[in-house]
């Protein structure tokens, strides 16, 4: 269609918005409903390489995308490589600044028409180098915001569809409790009451426990783990 018309689609996208609202999960599915291939990058790791490792992990990351196409590339946490460049004089900066330039030129290399796209995504799009923004690269930014009442409502029925519930327990007046609450944040309320549940020795999760487990979040949410139960 986009030959027919003759204009040049897009090669990738930048998702961005907080942490644990499904940014992952977006680029996942996309590949799932396109038969893609899915070949999963984090930034951060790439910084941790030694010198000239990042660049060529790249590289070959690349090569195998265009011998296995259709290729979905998810680039996760790309601020860790594509923020704009600090010149401190450090092996490690100038290590992160070779690493950046091999992705600009590999995607730069391939044709907007092949079977290879580039899925980025960021908490902090405004640390991101124009360089990255800007038309022929990850020109098109959509913002994958936390979930709305309906949206937390549809999440909770995901987490909690194989959960053993009492028949007290209402989704719908849990996700008006959750309002500002992350895809992973409701994910860890629903795992929390469990875990209430059984420490109470119960066979289900009550209304209860799960309204427990919205104040330990609330209260945990900047350093949460499930993993904070004594069991005696």
């Amino acid at each position: 269609m986009f030959k027919d018309m003759g204009i040049t689609p897009l090669k990738g996208v930048l998702l961005y918005g907080p942490p644990g609202t499904g940014k992952t999960m977006v680029a996942k599915a996309l590949a799932k409903q396109t038969n893609a291939t899915f070949i999963e990058l984090v930034g951060s790791e790439l910084v941790q390489k030694f010198i000239g490792e990042g660049a060529k992990l790249v590289k070959d990351l690349f090569e195998i995308a265009r011998e296995k196409s259709p290729t979905i590339i998810f680039i996760d946490e790309v601020d860790a490589i594509a923020a704009r460049r600090i010149e401190n004089g450090t092996s490690g900066e100038r290590e992160v600044q070779r690493t950046f330039m091999q992705l600009l030129g590999e995607i730069d290399g391939f044709d907007a028409l092949s079977d290879v796209k580039i899925i980025a995504a960021t908490n902090r799009i405004d640390i991101i180098d124009d360089a990255m923004l800007r038309p022929g690269r990850l020109e098109r930014h959509i913002e994958i915001g936390k979930p709305d009442k309906n949206g937390r409502r549809e999440i909770l029925n995901i987490h909690t569809k194989n959960m053993k519930l009492e028949k007290d327990v209402d989704l719908d007046e849990i996700a008006k409790k959750t309002e500002g609450f992350s895809g992973a944040e409701l994910k860890a309320l629903t795992t929390e009451g469990g875990y209430l549940a059984i420490k109470d020795n119960k066979k289900k999760i009550s209304q209860d426990n799960l309204d427990e487990a919205i104040n330990i979040v609330k209260k945990e949410d900047d350093g949460y783990t499930p993993l904070n139960h004594s069991f005696n």
